[in-house]
C-alpha cells in the first residue's frame, strides 16, 4: 500500500484521487441568478442532502485549482442567496455535461445546453425543466474553507419547496429509484448510471463548445436527436466545412448510394448511430449535408 501526506503532493494530484476514491458521488444541478438577473446552471459534485428537519441541502463550488478564481454560481449564491438544486438523471447527462464548460459571465447555460428554464415558485433563479426532482433553496450560509486553489466553499441551502415528476413515483407518491435513473460523478472522465454502472463522458473543451442554441434549426429542434444527442453535438468548438462534409459524403456514399436526397429524418437517426460510438464529427458532416 503506498501512503501520502496530503502538503507533499500537488493540489491537482490530490484532487485527482480525492475524486476517485470518493465515488460515485451525487450531482447538484445549480441553478442561480446574478444580481441583475441573469441566469446560470452549473453541475457540482461536492453534494448530498445533511437534514430533514430542516430540510437542508449542501454542496460546494471549490475554488479552481489551476488558478485559484471562484465560479459564478458561488458568486450568485452570496449575492441573491438563492439557488435551485436539480437532480441529474441519464437523460440529460450529456447537456449537464457541456453546461459545465466554462462560458463567460452572462452567457446562459440554459441556452448553450438547450434545457429548458422553468420559473420557480418561491426563489428567483430557474428550475431545469427537464429535471425528474427540482428543490428550490434559500442559502443560509456560506462556509469558506481555505483561500487557495481547491478550497471548497459550503452553500448551506434550506429547501422551501420542492418539485417530484409524477412519472418517477409510485401509487403511493414514493420516489422509485429505477425509475428516476440517476446518474453520479467519479474519478476523471467517469459517470455511474445508478441501474447501469460507470460510463464515460469525455470532459467539456478548455476551448468553448459551440452550444445548442448555435445549432441550426433542423437540428436543435429535431423529433429524433435526444437531449443527450444535442448535449454531444453542443460540445465541438466549431462546424465542420463545406469541403469536410462533402469529402463525407463521398466516402458514406457507397454505404448510403441515397445519403444525398435522405430526408432530415433519415439523416438524424444515422446520426444518432454516429454519436452512440462518439463519432461527433461524422454525426455533424451528415446533420449538415
Amino acid at each position: 500500500m503506498i501512503s501520502f501526506d496530503p502538503k507533499s503532493i500537488s493540489t491537482a494530484k490530490l484532487h485527482g484521487y480525492l475524486l476517485s476514491a470518493v465515488a460515485p458521488r451525487p450531482i447538484a444541478f445549480a441553478s442561480t441568478v446574478d444580481s441583475d438577473g441573469n441566469p446560470n446552471l452549473s453541475p457540482f459534485s461536492f453534494f448530498n442532502v445533511f437534514s430533514a428537519n430542516p430540510p437542508i441541502l449542501i454542496f460546494s463550488p471549490a475554488r479552481r485549482v489551476r488558478n485559484n478564481t471562484t465560479k459564478h454560481t458561488l458568486e450568485n449564491a452570496k449575492d441573491t442567496k438563492e439557488v435551485v438544486i436539480n437532480v441529474v438523471n441519464y437523460d440529460i447527462v450529456q447537456q449537464m455535461s457541456l453546461s459545465s464548460t466554462e462560458y463567460a459571465k452572462g452567457v446562459n447555460e440554459f441556452d448553450k445546453s438547450g434545457l429548458t428554464m422553468l420559473e420557480s415558485d418561491v426563489v428567483k433563479p430557474f428550475r431545469v425543466a427537464e429535471s425528474p426532482v427540482q428543490f428550490e433553496c434559500k442559502v443560509n450560509e456560506i462556509i469558506e474553507l481555505g483561500t487557495e486553489g481547491g478550497a471548497g466553499n459550503l452553500i448551506i441551502c434550506e429547501v422551501v419547496k420542492f418539485h417530484i415528476d409524477d412519472s418517477v413515483m409510485d401509487d403511493n407518491q414514493m420516489i422509485v429509484q429505477e425509475k428516476l435513473d440517476l446518474v453520479a460523478r467519479a474519478g476523471g472522465s467517469y459517470y455511474n448510471r445508478a441501474k447501469k454502472g460507470f460510463f464515460e463522458i469525455p470532459k467539456p473543451l478548455s476551448t468553448l463548445g459551440i452550444g445548442v442554441d448555435s445549432m441550426p434549426n433542423e437540428v436543435k429542434n429535431s423529433m429524433i436527436l435526444t437531449g443527450n444527442d444535442l448535449g454531444m453535438l453542443g460540445n465541438i468548438e466549431e462546424l465542420p466545412h463545406k469541403e469536410d462534409v462533402e469529402e463525407f459524403l463521398n466516402n458514406v456514399s457507397e454505404r448510403y448510394p441515397n445519403i444525398r436526397e435522405m430526408s432530415h429524418r433519415q439523416k438524424h437517426k444515422i446520426a444518432r448511430n454516429y454519436l452512440s460510438y462518439g463519432d461527433v464529427n461524422s454525426a455533424w458532416k451528415l446533420l449538415l449535408s
